[in-house]
């Protein structure tokens, strides 16, 4: 899990981006829009078995996904709606990826491994969304989202092997994560 002192950092390392797609008048949305379209993209280039092009797409992904909530903050652009918006659009790079490394799997019937790690990560965020409803506040988690596209990007980099490694670890650590959060919520609730 990422300490709170680990994502200071990531906030002073993305604040040249921050400043810079605030001072265009970028809307938070768009940015959010921008973080799909690579998502969509690092799918199709896994789809073809291009593993470290999917990798290098994911992450740029990933910061476009950091960068909507920084410049909502930073512009003071945040609305509830941007809030709803970039949450509902951050299920998609969650699926797509996986469903592209699913296909370029069938080959070698490994094609259900990011099946569940798609499952696993989809009830993180379901069972962080349902108590942050219900008690205001999930802290608790193994693999959060920035520790999962970490850990695919290492497997899809480093491939063979550490692919395979790298998934089963996303598929049990995202499970374990839910079950975690669900321990919570039973002594919360």
């Amino acid at each position: 899990m990422i300490t709170d002192e680990q994502k200071s950092w990531g906030r002073s390392v993305l604040g040249p981006l921050t400043s810079f797609f605030g001072s265009l008048g970028i809307h938070p949305n768009v940015l959010t829009v921008v973080g799909l379209i690579f998502a969509i993209a690092a799918g199709r280039a896994l789809w073809l078995d291009h593993y470290r092009m999917g990798a290098l797409l994911l992450l740029v992904g990933g910061v476009f996904d950091m960068l909507d909530g920084e410049v909502a903050r930073a512009e003071e652009r945040g609305s509830r709606f941007g809030a709803f918006f970039d949450s509902a659009i951050d299920q998609s790079p969650e699926i797509i990826p996986y469903l592209g490394l699913a296909y370029a799997m069938r080959r070698e019937n490994l094609f259900l491994l990011p099946y569940l790690v798609i499952t696993g990560s989809l009830m993180v965020s379901y069972t962080r969304a349902r108590m942050e409803g219900l008690a205001g506040t999930c802290t608790v988690g193994l693999l959060e989202r920035p520790e999962r596209i970490a850990l695919l990007f290492l497997g899809l980099m480093l491939g063979g092997f550490f692919l395979l490694l790298a998934l089963v670890l996303l598929a049990a650590g995202s499970h374990f994560t839910a079950f975690q959060r669900m321990r919570q919520a039973r002594s919360v609730l």
